[in-house]
């Protein structure tokens, strides 16, 4: 009886919902697995992905979207013990199972918490309502590997934002899983990109893409990198969430920061009637 040779996983990047190799051709060794090592190019075309989805994502509903992030909750709970198999341990995965939940929860309650009727002087309705910035982009943390990752991807996108992330280089492997849970989670197509690599190739080409409204620099632990980001994402006033602190607490209430400081706030003027 021959023995049988083992296939060695290949793990891609996750752009416009297809799981394609960098155009590079490149790739590094995590954890005896290939990992696919993203181009300033394969970052450009993740941005043209995210973009393309702004439109149907943004206008979906809340309640749609919150769905979107339950039914990810309910398959990443089915995939739990692959999670663990990759050296997560099993409560951070529950935990990053409660986060999915928690924000989507906040999906079709936001609106009434951030914003809503103005009192004004004068004959006039005023109404302040929330919309979403637009593509962000996302340095992800490195640990906790797994819920750093939706903590910071979940209130981009339960918000109507586009995302593009660069995973951390040490632990991509939890990044590219996710994706494969997201893709069989009823998430359009370009909606979560994901790139695996240096964060020193592709963040630079995200702050400075002036199709991207907005970069979330949590991840960076490098002060140096932080500076260079936030300099090139002055071109286009991108907003900027800063890196988050080496002691930061992943497990607390996360609060509704994240997801406030990724929309925009529209104000309308409308008379009364007589």
């Amino acid at each position: 009886m021959s023995e049988r040779v083992a296939v060695r996983k290949t793990y891609k990047l996750f752009i416009g919902g297809k799981f394609p190799r960098s155009e590079s051709g490149r790739s590094y060794l995590v954890q005896s697995s290939n990992v696919s090592l993203a181009s300033r190019k394969d970052a450009r075309d993740a941005v043209v992905a995210a973009r393309a989805a702004v439109k149907g994502w943004a206008g979906a509903t809340a309640y749609n979207r919150g769905q979107i992030l339950y039914r990810a909750a309910e398959m990443l709970e089915g995939r739990r013990e692959q999670f663990v198999a990759l050296g997560i341990g099993g409560d951070e995965v529950d935990a990053a199972v409660d986060r999915w939940v928690w924000y989507a929860g906040w999906a079709d309650k936001l609106a009434q918490v951030y914003g809503g009727a103005n009192p004004v002087a004068g004959p006039y309705f005023n109404l302040s309502a929330p919309e979403p910035t637009g593509v962000v982009a996302v340095v992800a943390p490195e640990r906790p590997a797994l819920l750093g990752l939706v903590s910071v991807i979940a209130p981009a996108i339960v918000t109507g934002n586009t995302v593009v992330v660069a995973a951390s280089p040490s632990e991509p492997l939890a990044a590219v899983t996710l994706a494969e849970v997201l893709a069989t989670s009823d998430v359009p197509g370009g909606v979560v990109n994901i790139l695996t690599g240096a964060i020193t190739e592709t963040a630079p080409t995200l702050a400075s893409h002036l199709d991207v409204n907005a970069i979330d620099l949590t991840g960076v632990t490098d002060a140096s990198l932080a500076t260079e980001l936030e300099v090139k994402a002055a071109e286009n006033l991108k907003r900027v969430l800063r890196p988050a602190p080496a002691d930061h607490d992943w497990t607390a209430d996360p609060g509704l920061t994240r997801m406030t400081t990724l929309l925009e706030t529209k104000t309308v003027w409308h008379p009364k009637g007589v």
